[in-house]
């Protein structure tokens, strides 16, 4: 297993040099005397912090629960062919706003058998183009039982900065945390065309907890 990262962080790791950063502008700006825009980088700092917030959630015990790797909404469900094999199987796109929790969570229990990096553009992850042109990276998990999926970290129009934890090798647990994406994106999940599909599109989803489906 990996050594999971922000386990008991209300905020995550990653955030803490921007929440610096922002404090220490507002600071500059109220020590100069300047409120107005001392009040304004208290506003950028406070939403920083939100943005990095990093709360507990409860996993279902289901271990055939494939769960949500990502707050936001569903905006694709349908099949789809995945990049590393060009298997045909189900995708489930969720788009996450500069407003949800950003911290990624792995869907399934199972090794990591291959990871992958591709360079792109930063298109609106809402555009469908971004599935093959927007910088992502992604990871292929594969169960004790056989099972296979695919998860992606998309990078959109203002994200530009994916993290992921997991290397080649590594075995992780359902809904640990393996990495995020730093302000606005996408996360796609590629599933096994026999799986028992539970969510719908426009629904909500919530990482770690809400289930995407489960598997045979």
């Amino acid at each position: 297993m990996i050594k999971e990262r922000n386990t008991s962080t209300p905020i995550a790791v990653e955030g803490l040099p921007f929440i610096a950063g922002a404090l220490l502008v507002t600071a500059v700006f109220s020590a100069l005397g300047w409120t107005i825009p001392a009040v304004l980088g208290l506003l950028v700092t406070l939403f920083i912090a939100f943005f990095f917030r990093n709360p507990q959630r409860i996993t279902p015990p289901d271990e055939h629960a494939v769960v949500a790797p990502a707050d936001g909404r569903v905006i694709y469900l349908g099949p789809a062919e995945d990049e590393v094999s060009g298997q045909e199987m189900t995708k489930i796109s969720i788009f996450m706003s500069v407003f949800n929790v950003h911290v990624n969570r792995a869907p399934l229990t199972g090794r990591v058998t291959d990871t992958f990096y591709a360079p792109g553009k930063f298109l609106d992850v809402r555009d469908q183009r971004a599935t093959f042109e927007n910088e992502r990276r992604g990871i292929v998990l594969a169960t004790a039982g056989g099972a296979r999926i695919v998860v992606v970290q998309v990078a959109g129009l203002i994200a530009r900065r994916i993290i992921c934890y997991l290397e080649k090798g590594d075995e992780i647990g359902r809904g640990q945390r393996y990495g995020l994406i730093r302000f606005g994106s996408r996360l796609d999940v590629y599933l096994p065309k026999e799986v028992n599909v539970r969510v719908r599109l426009d629904q909500k989803t919530v990482a770690g907890e809400t289930v995407l489906g489960i598997l045979p």
